[in-house]
């Protein structure tokens, strides 16, 4: 595939209408090196899932201010609600393949974010992190191929209440523990790929 007219058509859809261009642009630059690559192979569906990332968050705010799950935006049932929500919707919009493959990229970004100390959600990204939201990536996959777009929030937040999807556990606090429940000082979590965190069901811990 000629890569020169994979780019034009990338811009081509993203930033064809005038108003838009600038936003969209900036956009385009925040975004990690292997989001922008999938942005480039994937220019006809890139609009689309830029809207469904915008509408997640929307969403997950919505969801964080009625109280309808627990946690922060940084490993919690919101947490898993967020990945999980995006993936389903994404796989509903642009299909299970192309979801996946732009999950995947995000979390190659957010390892090349760690290198770099850049944070996310806050927070420097981790291996515990990208390995919860990829098992949380594919339970939206599986939502998003058998379940009504309509009603899709929804059966995302039973899903969690349930304990299908991860989260990292905490104290009522907020604070990370490890999986013998004591706490982790947040002194030795920073700046470490690896660390002591540890993945729970999302119906488990105190959060």
């Amino acid at each position: 595939m000629n890569v020169k007219l994979v780019i034009f058509s990338c811009f081509l859809v993203l930033f064809f209408d005038a108003a838009a261009q600038e936003s969209n642009l900036k956009k385009f630059r925040r975004l990690s090196g292997p989001e922008k690559c999938w942005v480039i192979f994937h220019p006809f569906v890139a609009k689309k899932a830029l809207k469904i990332s915008q509408k997640t968050r929307v969403i997950t705010k919505e969801i964080q201010q009625k109280k309808l799950l627990k946690g922060t935006g940084n490993g919690g049932q919101i947490d898993a609600f967020r990945h999980t929500f995006w993936m389903a919707s994404l796989t509903q919009e642009i299909g299970k393949g192309r979801a996946r493959s732009l999950g995947r990229k995000h979390e190659k970004g957010n390892y090349k974010d760690y290198k770099k100390r850049r944070l996310e959600d806050g927070v420097i990204p981790d291996r515990i992190s990208s390995e919860m939201d990829l098992f949380n990536n594919e339970v939206g996959i599986k939502i998003g191929a058998k379940s009504e777009a309509l009603d899709l929030k929804n059966i995302v937040v039973e899903a969690v209440l349930k304990g299908n999807c991860k989260m990292i556990k905490k104290d009522a606090y907020d604070n990370f523990l490890d999986c013998e429940g004591n706490y982790i000082p947040l002194e030795i979590l920073q700046g470490k790929w690896e660390n002591n965190k540890c993945l729970v069901w999302s119906d488990e811990g105190e959060l």
